[in-house]
C-alpha cells in the first residue's frame, strides 16, 4: 500500500493471523500434497510434477486445480511479510521451482493442458480456466516478489503474461476472446503495478472491454465446436457475465465469484484510466449487489445451481449457497471501490462479510472449512434431501474443488492492507477498519506513526496514539468511519481527554487539527444489541428478526436451545441481555432473551396436523456469533427468528 506500512496488533485479529501462519498454511500444504488423512485428495503438487516430467501419471482433479497452489503461495507470501520463516520460504521456493519446471518454452503453464489435452490450448475459453489459473499465478508472483524481493516467480509470471499478450487482442491473428471465469483481469492490473509494464494494463482493459460484445465470443466458440470439458451445450452467457458489454450491465447475474472478480477489475480500471462509464457501471452493480442481493451476513449468491445470483430479494436461508469465496471476492471489490471514492458503505460491507461469512468459513482449529454458508441448517435435511445436500452441518477437512480454504488464508494474512488509506492531496488519513495495529504513514510531508487499540468486536472503545517525526506539529485530518451498525447513539470523539467536534463526510467523521507527538484520540462506538428486520420483499424473512451486536450477526444453535428451532419465536419484548461466555470456543459475548414455543410439543405420530392451538409457553434462548456456529456438536442453526 502506497506510503503505508501496517502491522496488526489486535486481541482478536492477531490470533487469526497467527492461526493462518502457524496452522492453516502448513495444513493446506499437507493437503496439496495429499497427506491429510480422511480428506479429499488434491494432487495439485503431483499434477505439477507430472507436467514437469518428474513423474508419470494422469491429470487429477478439476481443470482449475493449479490455482489452489497459486493461492497457497500468495498466502505464504503474506505470511512471510508478517514475519520471517526460513522453512516456509524454503518450501515456497521449491514449489516455485516446480512451477518453473512445468513452464513451456513459450511461457505457457497449465498442468491440465500439458498432461491431458496438449493440442487444445485456448480452444475452450468458456470452460477451461486457463486465464483464471494464470491470474492466480500473477497474484502470487506479485505478492511473493513484494514480500521477499525474489524475482523467480515474477519472471515466470511475466513470461506467461507476455505469451497471453501475444495471443489475445484485437490485432490480426490474435484471439478476440476472454476467460469464462474472470480473474486474469484484476491480476494483470497487479502485475502492471509491480512491473510498470503498460502492456499488462492494456491487456486487462482488452479482456474487460471485449466481454459481452457482439459477435459474442462464447457463442462463436460454441459454433466452432469447442472441445468440451463439462459439456457441449449452448453457453449460458449470464452465468459468465458475458450477456452484455460490461458498461451496459445493471444487475449482478450468474456465478457470484466470477461476477465480483470481474467487478473488481472494472473498478481498478475505472480508477487507473479515468473511465467514467466503467465507474458508473461499477456503481450500478454495487448498488444491486449489496442492496438487493446480499445476505445480512455479507454472503452473496443464493442458489447452488451455478453458485449464482438469482434475482432481487431472493435470499432463502435454508437453501443459501453464499460461497465463502464469493464473500472474499466481495471484499476485494469493496476495497477497490473504496479506492475509487472513500465512502463508508464499502468498509461496512468489508466488515460485515469479514466478521461473519469469512470467519464462519473456517473452524477455530484452522483445519476445517465451509464452502457454503447457510443462514439456517437442519442436519437431517442436509443428509436426506437432495436439494439441501450442499448445506453441510459440519465443516469439511478439504474439498476436491478447494478454492475457499486458500482464499481465506490469503485474505486473513493480508488483512493489514484493508485498514487505512491516505489522501495525500487532502492531507488526510482514512481509518476504514477498527483493528488494533501500528501504522507508519507518510502524509503531508511528515512521517507519522499511528498506534490503534480496538476492543472490537466485543467492545466499541477505539484508541489512537500518534508519534510525529521531527518534534514539531503536523496539520492533517483523520477520517474515522462511522459504522452502519443500526446504532441509536452517536459515536463520541475525544482528543487528549477533551471532547472533540467532528464533521461528517460520506460516512466518515473528519477531525482536522495540528497534531503533536504523543497526542491521543479516543473514539467510542456504541456497540448495541439490536433486532433487525428485513424489507418485505425478502420473503424468506417475513415475520422474522435477526440479532446483531456491533459488526456481528448472531444465530441460535440446537446445542443451546434444543430442537426444533423453527418452533421458537421471540417475545414481543424479548429483554435481550449480554454476557461474556469464556467456555465457548474462543470466548465471546453471548446474547440471551425471552422467547416462546408451543405449549404442547408432544404430538402423536399419527397426527401430522391438527386444529390450531395458540397456547404457548415461555422459553429462554441463547444466541452466539454466527461465525462461531458449528464448532460444537452438529445440530440445527438459524439466524432469523420468528416474532
Amino acid at each position: 500500500m502506497d506510503n503505508i506500512r501496517v502491522r496488526i496488533r489486535d486481541d482478536f485479529w492477531s490470533g487469526y493471523q497467527e492461526r493462518v501462519t502457524d496452522t492453516v498454511i502448513p495444513y493446506q500444504w499437507e493437503a496439496l500434497n495429499d497427506r491429510v488423512e480422511g480428506a479429499e485428495p488434491s494432487r495439485a503438487i503431483r499434477n505439477f510434477r507430472v507436467a514437469a516430467g518428474l513423474e508419470e501419471g494422469e491429470f487429477y482433479g478439476f481443470v482449475f486445480q493449479d490455482s489452489d497452489l497459486y493461492k497457497w503461495l500468495e498466502a505464504a507470501a503474506y505470511a512471510l511479510r508478517l514475519r520471517p520463516d526460513p522453512e516456509l520460504e524454503r518450501i515456497a521456493d521449491e514449489a516455485i521451482e516446480l512451477i518453473g519446471q512445468a513452464q513451456h518454452e513459450d511461457g505457457y503453464i497449465n498442468t491440465y493442458y500439458t498432461i491431458k489435452e496438449p493440442d487444445n490450448r485456448w480452444k475452450n475459453l468458456y470452460e477451461a480456466h486457463e486465464l483464471y489459473c494464470a491470474g492466480h499465478l500473477f497474484e502470487a508472483a506479485v505478492a511473493y516478489y513484494e514480500a521477499t524481493g525474489k524475482r523467480r516467480l515474477l519472471d515466470i509470471a511475466c513470461r506467461f503474461a507476455d505469451l497471453i499478450d501475444r495471443t489475445f487482442g484485437t490485432e490480426e491473428g490474435k484471439i478476440r476472446g476472454y476467460c469464462g471465469h474472470p480473474e486474469v483481469e484484476l491480476a494483470l492490473v497487479k502485475l502492471h503495478g509491480a512491473t510498470g509494464e503498460e502492456r499488462y494494463l492494456k491487456l486487462a482493459k482488452f479482456f474487460v472491454d471485449e466481454r459481452g460484445k457482439e459477435p459474442n465470443y462464447f457463442l462463436e466458440e460454441w459454433k466452432r465446436g469447442r472441445p468440451p470439458i463439462w459439456g457441449s451445450g449452448r453457453p449460458n452467457l449470464e452465468y459468465n457475465q458475458a450477456h452484455l458489454p460490461v458498461r451496459e450491465q445493471t444487475a449482478a447475474v450468474g456465478h457470484s465469484v466470477r461476477a465480483v472478480y470481474l467487478y473488481s477489475a472494472m473498478a481498478d480500471l475505472a480508477r487507473l484510466t479515468g473511465d467514467d462509464r466503467l465507474r458508473e457501471a461499477c456503481d450500478r452493480l454495487w448498488f444491486n449487489t449489496t442492496k438487493k442481493q446480499m445476505y445480512i451476513t455479507g454472503g452473496i449468491g443464493s442458489t447452488r445451481l451455478g453458485e449464482a445470483f438469482t434475482f432481487d430479494y431472493d435470499l432463502p436461508n435454508d437453501l443459501a449457497y453464499a460461497e465463502t469465496c464469493a464473500s472474499i471476492g466481495l471484499i476485494f471489490w469493496a476495497r477497490r471501490m473504496q479506492k475509487l471514492e472513500a465512502r463508508s458503505e464499502y468498509a461496512d460491507v468489508i466488515e460485515r462479510a469479514l466478521y461473519n461469512t469469512v470467519l464462519g468459513g473456517m473452524s477455530r482449529d484452522g483445519k476445517h472449512f465451509f464452502y457454503v454458508n447457510p443462514l439456517e441448517v437442519w442436519p437431517e435435511a442436509s443428509l436426506k434431501n437432495p436439494d439441501r445436500r450442499h448445506v453441510k452441518p459440519v465443516r469439511q477437512k478439504w474439498f476436491g474443488c478447494s478454492c475457499c480454504p486458500p482464499n481465506i488464508a490469503r485474505l486473513l494474512a493480508s488483512l493489514d492492507d484493508y485498514i487505512y488509506d491516505i489522501d495525500e492531496a487532502a492531507g488526510r488519513v482514512y481509518v476504514h477498519l477498527y483493528i488494533g495495529s501500528e501504522a507508519e504513514l507518510a502524509v503531508a510531508g511528515r512521517e507519522v506513526t499511528l498506534r490503534q487499540r480496538s476492543g472490537l468486536p466485543w467492545d466499541g472503545t477505539v484508541a489512537f496514539e500518534l508519534s510525529v517525526s521531527g518534534g514539531d506539529g503536523a496539520r492533517l485530518a483523520f477520517a474515522l468511519r462511522v459504522p452502519d451498525w443500526f446504532q441509536t447513539a452517536e459515536p463520541i470523539l475525544s482528543v487528549n481527554g477533551e471532547a472533540c467536534l467532528y464533521r461528517m463526510e460520506k460516512g466518515y467523521a473528519i477531525v482536522e487539527r495540528e497534531w503533536k507527538d504523543g497526542d491521543r484520540m479516543e473514539w467510542l462506538l456504541p456497540v448495541e444489541t439490536v433486532l433487525v428486520s428485513a424489507r418485505p420483499e425478502i420473503r424468506a424473512n417475513a415475520g422474522r428478526a435477526a440479532i446483531q451486536r456491533g459488526p456481528l450477526v448472531y444465530c441460535v444453535e440446537e446445542a443451546d436451545n434444543g430442537a426444533p428451532l423453527a418452533a421458537l419465536s421471540l417475545e414481543e419484548e424479548p429483554a435481550l441481555s449480554e454476557r461474556h461466555e469464556p467456555n465457548l470456543p474462543g470466548g465471546c459475548v453471548v446474547i440471551e432473551g425471552s422467547g416462546r414455543v408451543p405449549a404442547d410439543m408432544d404430538w402423536p405420530e399419527d397426527e401430522p396436523y391438527r386444529p390450531l392451538r395458540s397456547a404457548t409457553r415461555p422459553k429462554r434462548f441463547r444466541a452466539i456469533p454466527y461465525f462461531l456456529w458449528g464448532n460444537r456438536e452438529p445440530g440445527e442453526m438459524s439466524v432469523w427468528l420468528r416474532y
